[in-house]
């Protein structure tokens, strides 16, 4: 009998944990995967954002959007490329299928500046060629020219005539080459004008363009794209496109319902214990005010995918630009507190900063925290743990002789909110 028993037992436990996978069984999260037909032909999770390109394509012609990094912006710029693709298939189910009736396709340029980084202006120019014949590849074109402004503006005529459409230009994290640099007083304005030269078409390219979107993470004045490019619609602190990137509370509680049971269940803990968990880790970046939380994709993502906490937005690297940034400035991690800017500061130039709070809330390290209407000043702080907890570890090293060194000439606390 005890023998019959243990097999039932066994039995039981068998039958309990198979229902259990098959409730487990939930679609791959996208981890690291920025490339929206990949997501889609997968079958993985992909949290719906084409309403917000629904409405960003009826905004204006020409649309630039910064966001920290990590937050989302390729994967928004691979599906604007699927959609004037005229890839219908891809967009079964979502919002965009619901109200596109044409799905006409266009010729769409793409360049990703990301791979732009840690460049001289010889290499830089290479790059920027490479990138260039790698589309006129695509729609059998051929130019010799070395000057990558005159290959691009060939490249968009020459598509024009003949396709006898439009060109769609996608621009990925515009500023990566600069970034890179902008500590740097004699090479930034180098690159600078090799980028200024390579944008300078689009403004003439106008009568050929149908659509021109660009990412990145801060405002490069000088380039031309800015001042030149009729309309340009800045999104970046828009309330309706507060939620472009990144994931709100709502889309995690709606459509990772099932990731959050299952993190729940890995943490010992209440559907509602994960929430604020995850909410005091990942979560309280806002883009604008009133805005929702919106939750960092990135650490979001693997955490659901490793059913625990850890500082994943850290752990990918940190920029060394920050770091050089924060030693010009002559300033600390433990002093970045809150911080009361204008909302003109916010499109200060990167080359001329006078502070460095506009790129340290760019690149996601402070965040806005509250908004006062009657002085129009905006409260920046840092938005949750991983940040609080990631500067401490992984920056303050790179400052202990600094501290040293500055004595008493540096607070020991976090400074008054003052305007920039």
């Amino acid at each position: 009998m005890g023998i019959v028993y243990l097999c039932k037992s066994i039995c039981i436990c068998i039958k309990y944990n198979t229902i259990g996978m098959k409730h487990k069984q939930l679609k791959r999260l996208p981890v690291g995967i920025q490339t929206f037909s990949n997501i889609i032909e997968g079958d993985m999770l992909y949290i719906d954002k084409t309403e917000y390109i629904w409405n960003m394509i009826h905004l204006g012609k020409y649309i630039f959007l910064s966001r920290p990094r990590r937050f989302g912006k390729s994967l928004l710029v691979s599906t604007l490329h699927a959609y004037f693709e005229g890839r219908k298939a891809l967009f079964k189910g979502l919002f965009i299928e619901s109200v596109e009736k044409e799905w006409v396709q266009y010729p769409v340029l793409r360049f990703s500046m990301a791979s732009g980084k840690h460049m001289e202006k010889d290499q830089l120019e290479r790059y920027l060629l490479f990138m260039l014949a790698e589309n006129e590849r695509r729609f059998g074109i051929t130019s010799d020219s070395i000057d990558p402004n005159v290959r691009l503006r060939n490249l968009i005529t020459s598509i024009y005539e003949k396709t006898g459409k439009k060109v769609v230009i996608l621009i990925d994290e515009y500023d990566a080459p600069l970034l890179d640099v902008v500590h740097e007083d004699k090479t930034l304005p180098v690159l600078r004008n090799v980028m200024r030269n390579f944008y300078s078409p689009l403004k003439d390219s106008d009568p050929y363009l149908h659509f021109v979107f660009l990412t990145g993470i801060t405002k490069f004045s000088q380039l031309s794209i800015f001042s030149e490019l009729n309309n340009l619609k800045n999104i970046s602190m828009r309330p309706d496109y507060a939620g472009v990137c990144g994931i709100t509370e709502e889309e995690m509680v709606t459509a990772m319902t099932d990731y959050l049971d299952d993190f729940a269940e890995a943490q010992q803990t209440t559907r509602e214990g994960a929430v604020e968990g995850l909410k005091r880790q990942y979560d309280g970046y806002h883009f604008t005010w009133p805005s929702p939380d919106i939750f960092n994709p990135f650490s979001l993502l693997n955490a659901f995918q490793d059913r625990d906490y850890t500082n994943y937005w850290f752990s990918s690297g940190t920029p060394t630009y920050l770091i050089e940034m924060l030693r010009k400035f002559n300033v600390v991690p433990s002093d970045i507190s809150q911080m009361q800017v204008l909302s003109s500061d916010f499109d200060a130039p990167t080359e001329n900063m006078a502070s460095i709070t506009p790129l340290l809330y760019q690149s996601g390290y402070v965040t806005i925290k509250d908004y006062d209407r009657a002085s129009r000043l905006y409260t920046l702080d840092i938005p949750n743990t991983e940040i609080r907890v990631g500067l401490m570890e992984s920056l303050l090293p790179n400052y202990v002789e600094m501290r040293k060194e500055a004595g008493n000439t540096m607070p020991q606390s976090s400074p008054s909110p003052a305007c920039l």
